[in-house]
């Protein structure tokens, strides 16, 4: 059994980069767990368009590396685009869960099938966040209405109408990333967003944030479960 175990993360831009960098990999390191952020590769092409088309090759080159070597997936629902696997499926549920139960279930399978002799399996964890990142900002309504300068009810709001963090939509008008423009036009992702995480730390996040709970709880396990 393995004392240890290495993880690249495949993010989907610098906020993510961030976050895992300053967050999540001293935390893991901890139990022994070696998380590395590794932005897609988008080639002539800005953020906000993930496509499984282009995200596979990134996934392929990562898991025809270092076989001892596990990968995880990190990406908005809010940027999937058609192609993507099991987001038709996905598109007909209501609730967060049963949309990243679609999503995270297909997209595996499609790994698995795409590189069958490497382990995906075992190898891959994917995370397909819900609805954004920024949805696990919105955590602790007091930090994040302090960092943005708005009464914390107005936060609060927002959580209960939707009844918990993840459970905040991927409207184009009402997605966690444009409730937040609206409710400050200063905040920036990469600043203000990994400043408030930093604030509420990963405690506090998992804590209204199951289904990230659930995906970091897996990677915690990794050592434990690595027999070979």
């Amino acid at each position: 059994m393995s004392e240890f175990a290495e993880i690249a993360a495949l993010v989907e831009g610098k906020t993510e980069e961030i976050f895992v960098s300053k967050l999540l990999a001293p935390y893991l390191s901890a139990l022994s767990v070696y998380m590395k952020p590794i932005v897609i590769s988008k080639p002539g092409e800005k953020g906000g368009d993930v496509r499984f088309g282009r995200v596979r090759n990134d996934i392929g080159l990562h898991l025809k590396q270092r076989t001892e070597t596990y990968l995880t997936l990190f990406v908005d629902y809010y940027g999937l685009k058609g192609d993507w696997p099991g987001l038709g499926e996905a598109k007909k549920r209501s609730h967060a869960a049963d949309k990243a139960e679609a999503v995270n279930r297909a997209t595996k399978d499609a790994v698995c099938r795409l590189f069958p002799e490497r382990r995906a399996e075992r190898r891959f964890i994917p995370y397909v966040a819900m609805h954004e990142f920024e949805a696990l900002l919105f955590s602790a309504p007091k930090i994040l209405a302090s960092r943005l300068q708005v009464k914390p009810a107005r936060i609060a709001d927002i959580v209960a109408e939707c009844g918990s963090p993840e459970e905040i939509d991927d409207s184009p008008e009402t997605a966690p990333s444009k409730r937040l423009i609206q409710l400050s036009n200063g905040f920036r992702k990469t600043t203000t967003g990994i400043a408030v995480a930093e604030e509420i730390g990963l405690p506090g996040i998992r804590a209204q944030c199951p289904l990230f709970d659930e995906w970091l709880t897996a990677i915690e396990r990794l050592p434990a479960s690595d027999s070979d």
